[in-house]
């Protein structure tokens, strides 16, 4: 049981927990004035999330180094696409 609350899983589970709850509370104005910054935050926290599951709960992490590469890629040019375009466009 112990080595089960220790393991590396575990740890991302909890950080996806607190990403969640994070995010949650962006969304109810904690910390932005502007509903569009906060929305572009949880866009942010949200791809963070994205790279823990893609690379602890699809074994990314074990997959070679240009496949990595490649998600790693992805999320960013994704979430910079997102971020952009919800900023310009708002809400």
């Amino acid at each position: 049981m112990k080595a089960l609350l220790l393991s590396r899983v575990t740890a991302v589970w909890a950080l996806l927990i607190i990403a969640t709850t994070l995010s949650w509370q962006l969304g109810h104005g904690a910390g932005f004035d502007d509903a569009r910054r906060a929305g572009a935050a949880i866009l942010v926290v949200t791809f963070i999330k994205v790279r823990l599951v893609m690379r602890d709960f699809m074994e990314i992490r074990h997959a070679p180094r240009w496949m990595r590469l490649i998600s790693d890629g992805w999320i960013v040019l994704i979430t910079v696409l997102l971020v952009g375009l919800f900023l310009k466009t708002g809400t």
